[in-house]
C-alpha cells in the first residue's frame, strides 16, 4: 500500500505534539510549557503553566519575576503560576482520576518541586524534549527509579 512519504508518529511522538498544543493555553511571558499525564494509551489530564483559576495572569498584569529580576530556574515560588506538571496533577485530582502508573509527557524537563510532586504521583515515567538546568530534580527523579527520556519531534511544518 502507497503512504506517499508519510510517517506515522510513534505514541511518544504523538503525546508530545499534543503536549506543545496544550503548551499554547498557557499564560507564562517567559516559557511556554504544556504537559499531559497518559496511561495506556490514553489522556487522563493535562496542563499548562499559568496563573490559579480566576487569578489575574501575567499575561495580564506582567512577570512578577522580571519586576524582580529573578533569573530563570531560581526562586520558583515567587511567581504566579503553577508549572504545566502542577496543573496536570491537580487536574486529575479535581476530577478524581488517579495519577498512579502514568507517564508524563512535558515540553520542559521538570524542576524539583514538579519531580517531588511527580514522584509522590505516582508517575513512572517521564518523556521530555527541552533540558532544565536542575541537577537535584535529576538526582531525586532516578532515585525514585523514574526514568526521564529525551526525544526530539518534527515540527508540523517539516
Amino acid at each position: 500500500m502507497e503512504n506517499d512519504g508519510y510517517k506515522r508518529p510513534s505514541w511518544d511522538e504523538y503525546f508530545m505534539h499534543l503536549a506543545y498544543l496544550v503548551s499554547t493555553r498557557s499564560t507564562c511571558l517567559r516559557r511556554k510549557v504544556g504537559a499531559i499525564l497518559v496511561r495506556d494509551r490514553r489522556i487522563i489530564s493535562t496542563g499548562y503553566n499559568g496563573a490559579p483559576t480566576g487569578i489575574k495572569h501575567c499575561l495580564e498584569v506582567g512577570c512578577l519575576r522580571d519586576q524582580l529580576g529573578i533569573p530563570s530556574g531560581e526562586r520558583q515560588e515567587i511567581c504566579r503560576g503553577l508549572h504545566a506538571e502542577q496543573n496536570a496533577i491537580i487536574q486529575a485530582a479535581r476530577f478524581g482520576v488517579s495519577t498512579v502508573g502514568a507517564t508524563l509527557y512535558c515540553t520542559t524537563q521538570p524542576c524539583i518541586t514538579c519531580s517531588k510532586m511527580l514522584i509522590n504521583a505516582g508517575i513512572v515515567r517521564i518523556v521530555v524534549v527541552e533540558r532544565y538546568p536542575d541537577t537535584l530534580a535529576e538526582k531525586m527523579l532516578r532515585e525514585a527509579g523514574i526514568p526521564v527520556e529525551f526525544i526530539k519531534i518534527q515540527s508540523q511544518e517539516e
